[in-house]
């Protein structure tokens, strides 16, 4: 697989991260979040930092969970990476969050890092369908 490839893959990865994202943010879990963190969170969202975190952590993905799925040809491989790298770093964010934040909620940091799992683990798979669909 060579930088073509992989930045087609890439282009390809970021609307599947943003589709689920965006619905579980903005829909399914909006009332949760506000719930529990309306006390520090912005009226508005700072796209600009949201748009540069969604890039660099997509290229995570592919990093570190797709791109050893595709060199085993495993999607069990991009299942069981992808969720282990959204357990890492959503629990990186959630504990060093309730670490320095008064208030932190623990309810925010088990859902949180159960939803990174899921979401890293279903587009590490679908991007490891879309190297398939590619080659």
């Amino acid at each position: 697989m060579n930088l073509l490839f992989f930045l087609k893959l890439y282009l390809l990865t970021v609307p599947i991260f943003f589709l689920l994202d965006i619905i579980w943010l903005g829909v399914v879990a909006k009332g949760f979040y506000r719930k529990h963190l309306g006390f520090i969170l912005s009226p508005e969202v700072n796209w600009p930092a949201a748009i540069t975190f969604y890039l660099i952590y997509i290229a995570g993905i592919l990093f570190f969970a797709v791109a050893p799925a595709i060199e085993r040809t495993s999607l069990l491989r991009a299942l069981v990476w992808g969720g282990l790298y959204g357990f890492f770093t959503y629990a990186t964010y959630d504990l060093t969050n309730m670490a320095l934040i008064k208030g932190w909620p623990i309810k925010i940091v088990v859902v949180d890092i159960l939803w990174g799992m899921v979401l890293c683990a279903v587009v590490a798979m679908s991007s490891f369908g879309v190297a398939r669909w590619l080659t």
